[in-house]
């Protein structure tokens, strides 16, 4: 069954409101559409935990610093939802621009600490838009819980800050990262990857992996972390954003992992920017 289309904030909160007079618990899980099985499990984690599950689909404009890739974001809401009609989702939210942000418009949600460095330095604004839509959006569904992939680890931990600052009522759950069976993450990105680019692409994941085994058992972060970044070079990626260890919890960097801590990467191809992380658990904790 298709899940019903909703457009305004109005017809969300009065089908919320309905769920909760008959006290059903509501997921909701904030995409920008262009669907694959990454954004279905966590379709399937907010099934689990919640009665009724909405979807939002809204590609925001406020957290892209590049009007070429906001143009070339894929739209493909009537895929979307043939592909969440088998799953039996309540609700697909895709509001207009102009819902979200109306006349006069003026604020803006910026948690610092957690957005420092990684994608915050090399993408100015962009935390600042998801931080500020993310909060529209708990908001506006008044979900009980929102789940979040951890593909996007520090935009997951902007997140769990936001919520926690904003005393927004909600639960985020972090869902682990579903991968190609050549562990390439999944993400809307990776249409835009030629052949040739698609066969180099996985060497991100297989190098995080290798490092991560590398740092748990004491490796130096200095040399291991520069190995690294060599060897995406040499399989043919054109630039190396940024492969940095950091805490866990807050994204503090790291000289060693000496604590429960996140590798992340981020690589050119061509015009496609891939990011991928792993976790890094000590072998002595």
């Amino acid at each position: 069954m298709s899940p019903s289309i909703l457009r305004t904030v109005a017809e969300l909160r009065e089908r919320v409101r309905t769920w909760r007079r008959a006290g059903e618990r509501v997921a909701v899980v904030p995409t920008m559409g262009a669907l694959h099985e990454g954004h279905l499990s966590l379709v399937e984690a907010a099934k689990a935990r919640a009665e009724r599950v909405i979807v939002t689909l809204f590609v925001n404009p406020r957290q892209f610093n590049n009007a070429s890739d906001l143009a070339a974001y894929p739209r493909t809401e009537a895929d979307d939802a043939a592909k969440l009609a088998p799953l039996a989702v309540d609700v697909l939210y895709a509001p207009a621009v102009e819902e979200m942000y109306g006349s006069g418009f003026s604020t803006t949600v910026s948690v610092t600490g957690v957005s420092d460095g990684l994608c915050g330095a090399h993408r100015p604004g962009h935390f600042d838009g998801v931080a500020t839509v993310v909060s529209k959006l708990l908001l506006q569904s008044e979900a009980d819980i929102a789940c979040f992939g951890e593909k996007d680890f520090q935009q997951l931990l902007v997140v769990r800050r936001l919520a926690a600052d904003l005393n927004i009522p909600v639960e985020i759950v972090g869902c682990p990262t579903v991968r190609e069976a050549d562990n390439l993450a999944l993400s809307s990105r990776n249409m835009r990857l030629t052949t040739a680019q698609r066969r180099i692409a996985p060497t991100i994941a297989d190098v995080l992996l290798k490092s991560a085994a590398h740092l748990a058992t004491g490796g130096d972060a200095a040399s291991v972390l520069e190995a690294a970044r060599k060897a995406l070079q040499k399989a043919g990626f054109d630039r190396v954003e940024y492969f940095e260890l950091r805490d866990a919890e807050s994204l503090e960097p790291l000289q060693h992992a000496d604590r429960p801590a996140r590798l992340l990467a981020a690589a050119w191809l061509g015009e496609t920017r891939l990011i991928d992380n792993v976790p890094v658990v000590p072998a002595n904790l």
